[in-house]
């Protein structure tokens, strides 16, 4: 019997960038992409294209680097979002609009303030429009979960006759149990036949987004919406990794159906994404948290060394974590072992990011008795997903004492130029940062800081998360530092959110004249 295929949609680049905090640059987005097509993902939603001139840049970027995964833009009914949809993804090979506009009474009455059939006609004219740009259309019944399933069913008629070719389900507020879930995807799939694709996008608010998506599965949705790590607004969206590891491992029940996923390269994303947006899964976070192949109960340990399907019902390495990750490499290790090192762990780099990437391995190398692998993946990772540098950190020199008043000596290099300031600060960390902020011009309000260890050791390498907001008005820029010391790591995160900015702004002021913002 041949398996049926579940289209997996990701939509980490979207969704999972509204969680608080999770703003990515443009170079971050499209490493992302890279690695979830390297993942196996069938559609990579990679932004909102009507949001902004940075998400137009990163989804026009990310629609020429990806060859294999469908590009897709969310865009709201309305002419100016699925414009700068469709211009945005032009490039793609594969390419697909996703456009939305909400069904449910609750929505149609307080936030659309418009009767069913005008929404109706709002959805008809939207992928209607949406066709003129593409012929892969995704039409959204937001809040498809507290909808009538009648409207759903007249609606769906409405946009399939239009063009749409899927039609999404979402349960925009996490309300539904799962067999609310069931019941309303088995009408609607058996209701629109093959007319269309059924999907569904769960968010997680009563902690039931991956149980939703996998009971739609079993009553006929063919394509489920999810993010790496379950990122998303408030309490997050369905887990992409949960999900089909679930399929995967449970292949008793769900062995009419497969997913295009290479499962090995689970770890690695959720790791890259963990590393660019500085959300960490929690410990006990299933399949990628840190303690989801640990064993502390002697009762389980003695199970594990006698038989491992004793109490671990996958193998780390179906996910891509190895078990044995200590990276035998040191400071006389060459470029060609350090060159394979990154094959085997996943990254293929260009000559140029390569050669910088092998510069700081060394520089570490010298400072630190052993390496591990996840030391590397911080070290590429922030190699590639780096903003242009206009401000580099060249030297750092601080005073502090019990009683003394704390104050740093910064010197940054821009263009050919070198500059060097001096400031005190109320601590080491501000007294870098007000440092930072005389030799730019700018001032930047932190919102957020968090460093943590990437391995293990007194030696490990330090990585600093921040979050600095240089206009109050606009969201905070994320920027990410890696040093054995704490203090140099944060001046290179401060310096990289300063760099983010700046790019950000050119960006802006490239495309101010442009009609799709």
């Amino acid at each position: 019997m041949s398996k049926e295929t579940i289209k997996i949609f990701d939509t980490t680049l979207r969704d999972g960038e509204q969680s608080p905090g999770a703003s990515m640059n443009t170079e971050e987005k499209i490493q992302i992409a890279s690695q979830l097509e390297k993942l196996g993902v069938d559609i990579i939603e990679a932004g909102f294209a009507a949001a902004s001139p940075g998400d137009f840049d990163a989804i026009e970027k990310i629609a020429q680097k990806v060859k294999n995964s469908t590009v897709c833009s969310l865009a709201r009914a309305i002419d100016r979002d699925i414009k700068a949809a469709g211009e945005a993804i032009a490039k793609a090979n594969k390419q697909r609009i996703h456009t939305f506009i909400a069904t449910s009474p609750i929505h149609m009455e307080y936030k659309l303030k418009m009767t069913p059939d005008e929404v109706i006609k709002r959805a008809v004219d939207a992928v209607s429009y949406a066709r003129t740009f593409v012929s892969d259309v995704e039409f959204s019944c937001e809040d498809a979960g507290r909808s009538d399933i009648g409207f759903l069913k007249e609606i769906s008629d409405a946009v399939i006759e239009a063009g749409a070719t899927t039609i999404n389900l979402p349960d925009t507020v996490g309300f539904r149990m799962p067999h609310e879930i069931a019941h309303m995807v088995k009408e609607l799939s058996t209701y629109t036949k093959d007319r269309a694709i059924i999907s569904v996008h769960n968010h997680n608010d009563l902690g039931l987004a991956v149980a939703n998506s996998i009971t739609a599965i079993e009553n006929g949705a063919r394509q489920v919406e999810c993010t790496i790590n379950g990122l998303g607004e408030r309490a997050g969206n369905a887990s992409l990794e949960e999900i089909v590891m679930a399929l995967k491992v449970r292949s008793d029940i769900f062995g009419n159906f497969e997913t295009n996923i290479n499962t090995k390269e689970i770890y690695p994303t959720s790791r890259l994404i963990a590393s660019i947006t500085g959300i960490e899964p929690q410990p006990n976070k299933a399949i990628v948290g840190k303690n989801a192949f640990a064993h502390e109960s002697g009762i389980h340990q003695d199970g594990v060394l006698k038989h491992k399907e004793t109490y671990e019902i996958m193998r780390p390495e179906d996910i891509g974590l190895n078990t044995d990750d200590t990276l035998v490499l040191g400071k006389h290790s060459g470029r060609a072992a350090f060159k394979d090192k990154l094959a085997k762990l996943g990254f293929v780099l260009e000559d140029e990011a390569l050669n910088a990437t092998f510069e700081r391995f060394k520089i570490l190398a010298d400072k630190k008795k052993d390496i591990y692998d996840d030391d590397i993946r911080a070290l590429v990772t922030n190699e590639m997903t780096s903003a242009p540098k206009v401000y580099e950190l060249v030297s750092l020199q601080l005073m502090d004492c019990s009683d003394g008043v704390p104050s740093a000596a910064v010197r940054i290099k821009k263009s050919d130029d070198e500059i060097v300031e001096a400031s005190i600060g109320e601590g080491t960390i501000d007294a870098i940062f007000k440092t930072i902020d005389r030799i730019s011009g700018m001032h930047g309000e932190l919102r957020d800081y968090k460093v943590k260890s990437v391995s293990e050791g007194k030696d490990a390498l330090a990585s600093v998360t921040v979050k600095v907001a240089f206009n109050k008005d606009e969201p905070a820029i994320i920027g990410h530092g890696l040093n054995i010391d704490t203090m140099v790591a944060s001046a290179r995160a401060y310096i990289g959110a300063l760099n983010s900015y700046i790019s950000m702004q050119g960006k802006l002021k490239t495309n101010n004249n442009c009609d799709v913002v």
